[in-house]
Order: C-alpha cells, then structure tokens, then sequence
C-alpha cells in the first residue's frame, strides 16, 4: 500500500507538471507569433519553447515511472529534474541581470515615451546592434508592418496627439516616427517634414529617417532601443514566471525525492519480508 501511495503521489504531482509545460509551451509560440514587432527576435520564444518541451518530457518520464513503477526511469527523472532546476535557476539569475537597466523617458510636452539604447544593459544591446542579427530584425520588423497602427490613423489626425492617444508602443516609438529633438513637423500618419537646412540638429537618426513605408525609422539608433525595450520587457516578465515555476518545481522535487526513498525503502522491506519467511518455511 506504501509503495502504491508512494507512486500516487509522484505521478499526480507530474501530471500538474505536464499541465504546467502546456501553458508554457503555448506561450513560447505565442511570443514567436506575435504582430508587435516583437517575434522579430527569437531571443526569449526559443527558450521559452525549450522550456515547456523539455518540462513536458520530464513529466511523461515521470509519469511512466510512476505508473509502470520503473525504478530505472524514476531514477532517470529525479537526475532529469535536477538538470533542470540548475538551468531554469541560471537562467532566471541571468534574466533579471541583462533587465535590470533601461528604461523609456518621458517626452516634454508631446506625452509618449522615446528610448536610447546606451540605457540598456550592453548583453541585449549587442545582440541587437550586430550587423547580421540587426539585417534581419529590420526586415521583419518591415515585412511585420509595425507601423501599420500609425499608418491607418494618417487621414484621422494630422497632429501629434494622435500619436499620444495611440499609446505608443516601445517598437512604434523608435521605429515607426523620427526622434523629437529632430524637430520634424508631423503631417499625418507616418509622414513628417523635415525642417529647413540646418534648423534641426545633426543627429544619425534625424538623417536616416525616410517617409517611405520600407525606410522610415527602420535604421535609427531608436528603434534599436525600442525592440530591446520590448525584449527586455518579455524577458523581465519572463523571469517574474520563472521564479514561480521554479518554487514550483522544486516543490515537486522535494516530494518526488521523498516519495521515490519511501517506495524504494518499503519495497526494501517488503522483498526481506519474503525471504525471511521462505527462510523460516524451510
């Protein structure tokens, strides 16, 4: 009865596990799916994605070993979890790490936010700022029509407000209008006039902004900022998660090792129980 009980318990605690790497695994392909801008960078759903697969696998392996009371994969599923409380705890640590700087400021008197990418902590600005990573991250962001929300408002607002009431997001800041300081006069939709010659200061992104719907902001320093804004957002809430997985996890790690010693010492007692009475028989 002990021994049963014991891989009751191992069992039920894994298929909470299972369902747990469901929502985690949808989550992942999510992010990737997204129309933010965001899926742009694999940085956060390959992981996340990894994560629910490999905790889904852990808890078949659990739940197998429980109900076909497999001592060998039992065994293979505690060495399993522990692997993995180790990686989802470095990756947590490394998490909050590379998100705890940067933040957007506050734009005097236009009320949204614009970002600069020398706030943020410099593992997330490389990985954006490589020349082949940055290619590809800009034609997404392009073939993604992140602007489409700016684009769609050009016949309702001619103003900046419109900008304001739109709630811009970190990727519609930097990429989809020119900086403020470059003191371009807004006509509508994505479409800004530049100043006359030498009024607006020199500034890569005051240059490099273009009206065109495959130019815009798409090689400006700010929209750099603003997709490693968006990722340090994923990656911050991603660690909030982490860290209620892991208590989680380690819970049933706890349990399992308990539960997995308790069967192991009653089936112990159980198999000397017999032959001690096979001995006295004879």
């Amino acid at each position: 009865m002990a021994i049963r009980m014991s891989n009751n318990v191992i069992g039920a605690l894994n298929l909470v596990t299972l369902l747990l790497s469901v929502p985690i695994l949808v989550s992942g392909i999510w992010l990737r799916s997204r129309a933010d801008g965001t899926e742009c960078d694999h940085l956060l759903s390959t992981p996340a994605i990894a994560l629910g697969a490999v905790l889904m696998a852990v808890a078949v392996a659990g739940l197998a070993g429980a109900c076909f009371r497999a001592t060998w994969l039992l065994w293979l599923y505690l060495l399993a979890m522990l692997v993995f409380i180790v990686a989802l705890l470095c990756f947590t640590v490394f998490a909050f790490a590379v998100t705890n700087r940067g933040a957007g400021e506050a734009v005097s008197g236009v009320g949204y936010r614009e970002y600069r990418l020398g706030d943020y902590s410099t593992w997330l600005r490389r990985h954006v700022e490589s020349r082949k990573d940055w290619a590809r991250i800009r034609s997404c962001l392009a073939d993604a029509h992140v602007c489409r929300r700016l684009e769609e408002r050009e016949r309702e607002s001619k103003d900046a407000a419109g900008l304001v009431r739109l709630g811009l997001s970190p990727v519609e800041s930097g990429c989809c209008k020119p900086p403020t300081s470059c003191n371009f006069t807004y006509t509508g939709g994505t479409e800004w006039t530049r100043t006359a010659a030498g009024s607006a200061p020199a500034g890569r992104d005051c240059s490099a902004w273009g009206n065109d719907e495959d130019d815009l902001c798409y090689g400006c320093q700010s929209c750099k900022a603003g997709v490693v804004d968006a990722l340090k957002r994923d990656w911050k809430r991603a660690a909030i998660v982490n860290v209620v997985i892991l208590s989680f996890i380690v819970v049933v790690y706890s349990v399992g090792c308990c539960a997995f010693k308790n069967s192991r010492r009653d089936n112990y007692a159980y198999h000397s129980g017999r032959g001690w009475k096979r001995g006295g028989d004879a």
